[in-house]
């Protein structure tokens, strides 16, 4: 009986030492940019000839948490983010299908490691194939224990963060609004996966963490959908 008393004395502790690790981590405030001060980044053209075939990428195609301790090439992050929503017709439709061409998904990139390039949060423009700095600093740590302290996200070099912004799609679609957006978010997180594959890199769509406190590190008021974790392959 004592044994049980005391296995759920330092159940308890540790449960409280892991809120209190999260807690930290969440209070801690994002440097963030006001609208005007944002730098915009011109990325590099896209490679559309990848190594490998499309039906290896997708043969090959697996979820993955662990990556080497390597940082990742703006080029290799250019073309992760054109899978992801880039342009890919002169009207403006792009790579990932989306509800009356609407787009009610944003893309931002949570870099730590990447050659060329600041840590820090930047949201992707399709328009222009660039990125703009929203939040200064490396946040990983901040991401990781807001999604719940899976690893791969403070590990992973970058993180891509699929945010919806309902309010572009729902005039149109009203209720079924957001099962559209949900949809697409599964179209861009495959278009990721096997762009990753091409890139003889590796990613995981993690949809578990707390959505507040994931806004709160992204400093957005959008709703976060998934977060995907992006590295070397092991």
């Amino acid at each position: 009986m004592k044994r049980v008393k005391y296995f759920f004395f330092f159940f308890i502790l540790l449960a409280a030492a892991g809120l209190f690790f999260v807690e930290s981590f969440l209070k801690s405030e994002p440097i963030t940019l006001a609208q005007g001060e944002e730098k915009m980044i011109k990325l590099p053209s896209p490679v559309l000839a990848g190594e490998i075939s499309l039906e290896e990428a997708i043969e090959k195609r697996r979820s993955v948490r662990t990556y080497k301790d390597e940082a990742l090439t703006l080029e290799e992050v250019s073309n992760l983010l054109w899978a992801a929503s880039g342009i890919t017709a002169d009207w403006g439709g792009r790579a990932a299908p989306s509800a009356g061409a609407l787009y009610p998904l944003d893309v931002y990139l949570v870099s730590g490691e990447v050659e060329g390039l600041t840590a820090g949060i930047y949201r992707y423009l399709p328009e222009s194939h660039a990125l703009v700095v929203t939040v200064e600093g490396d946040r990983r740590s901040a991401l990781h224990a807001a999604s719940l302290l899976q690893d791969s996200v403070k590990k992973a070099p970058v993180s891509i963060a699929l945010c919806a912004e309902y309010g572009r799609i729902t005039p149109r679609y009203r209720d079924r609004a957001k099962r559209y957006t949900k949809i697409e978010v599964g179209h861009i997180g495959q278009n990721i996966y096997l762009q990753a594959e091409s890139l003889g890199l590796a990613t995981v769509a993690i949809g578990a963490f707390k959505d507040g406190a994931v806004q709160k590190v992204l400093a957005v008021e959008q709703d976060p959908l998934y977060i995907m974790p992006i590295g070397r392959k092991q």
